[in-house]
């Protein structure tokens, strides 16, 4: 049925292992626009039925190769049938196969057996992973799923026996120590870093642990061990080898199976860098493996199997702390460890309500300080926060704590360098702590060129480690290393950052995700996905509700949020979708009516909803509003 392969001269190569290959028999009406692509060095094959090709292999071509469209009928199954039909090699949708079966939500399939890949069973361990990751459940790889398989990820798998189906949102993979002194040693270190530093990031990511439990981790130099620790490349004699950079960063044992940790050496390992790959974060995260947990679902949670950058202010979430004490309970004794962060409050009552952050929750600007405290500025005043609303104490005036600062700060953020930066009008502070740092203040354009008077608001991404200024509805990136730091393809538009409304007032990066403040609601971005993260309630939500502990306040969704926005449905302008059953919504300033191509009464009288510089309760119900 097949003729021998030959590599086509006109094709051209496109990746090391991957070549164009054209001369293919007629397989009986199927019809080719294009050549197939065939892996030259894999063995394997991935078997799939036709319906799945039909929807899904012809997507995966489409969008990655535009290599071919085929329809037959039937099950394609192998290349020695004598039937009509014939399994593909499809790179790219081949690699997301051996993804779901790598990671636990498929199978591993024989490539001699001529097993079938049903389109339910595929299209559920697709839908698997999209609801385990959390993302819309559609039981195809899309675009957002495809982004989220190329990712920096553990090696562990996400899905280990019958507790994958859990209630608990951390995950125990059924075994753990039955001591609590651990000894560990590092038996092979990274080809990149000093061993003295290698020594101390690994002993502070075992503390993340021994923080909120008993256990204490003690290293030895030579001899018998609990965990082995190795920085190795490619195949290194555990069957699991390692991809080179991106794709597995690490993977690490249960301790049922020894409890060893192996991190890939082709990765690019730093210490306290936005560039690489951050040793710390990663071990903290492996050696939670070798404790006894599984991937959870929390996307925050640091046993979420997803790199998610550098967290100058990483704090153990609190699905990770519940997850390590039901294995070893609850800390009893103070074993010496190094707080990773301010430690989340559990058992405490929530704090008193703050009259006037409740009242009205716009603020100025947030911030972290270099110490890992959360800081809210409003007027003269300033505010700390905790896990559960406002610490007890405040609010306290800002020139009595950082001497020679004003209040009405428009923008603060501490940088990597540990100091931290606030601006007002034309001007810019830089503070150690809380002490003034130098003669200041400084104007803006001589310590950040490029940069305009009256910003917004400021952050550094984790995305990238850069800066990035908001004002009104452009943004801009400032990169101190660069020459000019501002790139003459700057200002650009805040509408690029999916989901964000202009005029923001503030941003402040927590738990892996920047979050963005305007009026008395906010926006969760998700720094991976590059837009306003998806959640029940929807954002924006309510500042005072859900960071100032007030329990009086709305806990859904705000504003123009019960929302999205739906451009096409409204000939290109923006306009507003307001959903069945949403009365009562509450509706933030603007211009809003009813376009006749929904109402059809060709008639824009009385459609006016709300008059700008106004805040508003009305009750409305399937009804899109144009923004004039």
């Amino acid at each position: 049925m097949f003729e021998s392969l030959t590599p086509d001269e006109k094709a051209t190569a496109i990746g090391v292992d991957e070549e164009f290959w054209s001369r293919i028999v007629n397989f009986g009406g199927i019809s080719y626009l294009s050549s197939v692509t065939q892996r030259i060095l894999s063995v394997e094959f991935l078997v799939i039925r036709d319906n799945w090709m039909n929807y899904d292999n012809e997507k995966c071509m489409e969008q990655y190769f535009c290599l071919m469209r085929a329809k037959s009928s039937g099950a394609i199954i192998n290349r020695d049938t004598t039937n009509l039909f014939i399994t593909f090699l499809i790179p790219k949708c081949h690699s997301k196969f051996n993804y779901l079966s790598q990671f636990g939500y498929l199978q591993p399939m024989n490539p001699t057996s001529g097993g079938i890949i049903s389109e339910e069973t595929l299209s559920k361990a697709i839908s698997e992973f999209q609801a385990f990751a959390g993302l819309n459940i559609t039981g195809d790889i899309d675009e957002e799923t495809y982004k989220l398989m190329t990712l920096p990820r553990c090696g562990v798998k996400d899905k280990v026996g019958p507790g994958f189906g859990r209630s608990k949102r951390y995950a125990l993979q059924g075994s753990r120590w039955r001591v609590k002194k651990l000894s560990y040693k590092i038996s092979k270190y990274p080809r990149n870093l000093p061993q003295h530093k290698v020594d101390a990031e690994l002993n502070k990511a075992f503390k993340v642990w021994s923080e909120y439990t008993d256990l204490v981790f003690v290293q030895k130099k030579s001899g018998q061990v609990h965990i082995e620790i190795r920085f190795e490349k490619g195949e290194h004699g555990d069957g699991d080898p390692f991809d080179g950079p991106g794709g597995t960063l690490a993977h690490a044992y249960f301790p049922v199976y020894g409890g060893d940790a192996h991190f890939d050496d082709a990765e690019q390992w730093t210490i306290d860098s936005f560039r690489g790959t951050n040793l710390f974060q990663v071990a903290a995260h492996e050696f939670g493996h070798s404790l006894g947990l599984s991937h959870s679902d929390v996307k925050s949670a640091l046993m979420a199997p997803f790199y998610r950058g550098y967290e100058p202010y990483f704090r153990l979430d609190e699905d990770d702390i519940q997850g390590i004490q039901a294995l070893y309970g609850t800390k009893t004794s103070n074993n010496g460890g190094v707080p990773s962060g301010p430690k989340p409050t559990t058992t405490a009552s929530p704090s008193e309500e703050d009259s006037e952050l409740c009242t009205n929750s716009k603020v100025d600007t947030m911030f972290n300080s270099a110490e890992g405290h959360m800081y809210v500025f409003k007027g003269d005043r300033y505010w700390r926060l905790t896990s559960d609303g406002v610490a007890v104490g405040y609010p306290k005036l800002i020139s009595h704590s950082w001497k020679g600062l004003p209040g009405n700060i428009d923008a603060a953020f501490t940088y990597k360098n540990g100091k931290t930066y606030f601006f007002k009008g034309s001007k810019y502070w830089r503070y150690v702590g809380k002490k003034m740092d130098g003669d200041y203040p400084k104007e803006i354009s001589e310590g950040f060129t490029g940069i305009p008077d009256n910003i917004d608001t400021v952050t550094v991404w984790t995305g990238n480690g850069k800066l990035y200024f908001y004002k009104g509805s452009k943004f801009w990136r400032f990169d101190p290393s660069q020459k000019p730091p501002v790139k003459n393809t700057y200002p650009k538009l805040i509408s690029n950052w999916e989901g964000l409304p202009d005029n923001l007032d503030a941003s402040i990066v927590y738990r892996g995700y920047t979050y963005f403040f305007k009026g008395d609601a906010y926006y969760r971005f998700n720094d991976r996905m590059f837009s306003v993260d998806v959640a029940d309630p929807a954002f924006p939500r309510s500042t005072a509700y859900w960071w100032f502990g007030c329990r009086s306040a709305n806990k859904g969704t705000l504003g123009n949020s019960m929302n999205r926005w739906h451009n096409s449905q409204c000939n290109g302008n923006e306009c507003l979708w307001f959903p069945e059953n949403s009365i009562n919504t509450f509706l933030n300033d603007g211009d809003f009516f009813i376009p006749d191509s929904v109402d059809g009464d060709n008639n824009d009288v009385g459609d006016i909803i709300l008059d700008a510089g106004e805040d508003t309760v009305f009750g409305v119900s399937n009804t899109w509003l144009l923004r004039t």
